[in-house]
């Protein structure tokens, strides 16, 4: 190429040597993912807590939801099971335990309470006010079959911890497999 250069009469310009760039993979979410995936967990939340139950229909003349300025939300769990025991934790901030109720039937475990508000400001112009108060009931349905006589609840910190000791025929077996 060096003599097609000259023979035309134009110098070769010198390249500079290759780069070597590493190049680092970036998963881009679209600017509405984080919305969508609060949408599906509040959802998904939604219909656990109602799949076991009949409500009046949503067309009907009952309105059986209240609106939100009316009612506390429902506390956020987490539910595992351990070898022992199926463990329910409730965060039930600003209230105290004779404010909460805990109820077992059948393979539903249903909490209950009520967070009051503690004073009434008059004569105040709020800017803002976020916090809830009221009334909430959330059912749960069991993963396994446990001993109601034998279930233990603790509330620390604003946490409700519920412990389910499972019935002998509900732990898991632990079977070893053999790899090939």
């Amino acid at each position: 190429m060096a003599k097609k250069a000259e023979a035309a009469g134009k110098p070769e310009a010198a390249k500079p040597p290759a780069k070597s760039v590493a190049v680092t993979p970036v998963r881009v979410l679209p600017p509405a993912a984080p919305v969508e995936s609060e949408f599906d967990r509040i959802f998904d939340r939604m219909l656990d807590d109602f799949r076991h139950f009949s409500f009046p229909s949503l067309l009907g003349p009952e309105r059986w939801w209240p609106s939100r300025a009316l009612r506390m939300q429902v506390p956020a769990v987490d539910v595992y099971e351990d070898k022992d025991a199926v463990v329910v934790k409730a965060d039930l901030p600003g209230m105290s335990k004779d404010e909460i109720e805990v109820s077992l039937t059948g393979s539903a475990l249903t909490l209950k309470g009520e967070k009051r508000k503690a004073e009434e400001i008059k004569d105040h112009d709020y800017y803002r006010s976020e916090r809830s108060y009221g009334a909430f009931s959330r059912t749960l349905a069991l993963p396994a079959d446990i001993k109601s006589d034998q279930v233990t609840a603790s509330f620390k910190d604003g946490v409700l911890e519920i412990r389910l000791p499972k019935t002998e025929e509900a732990k898991k077996k632990q079977i070893k497999v053999a790899v090939q």
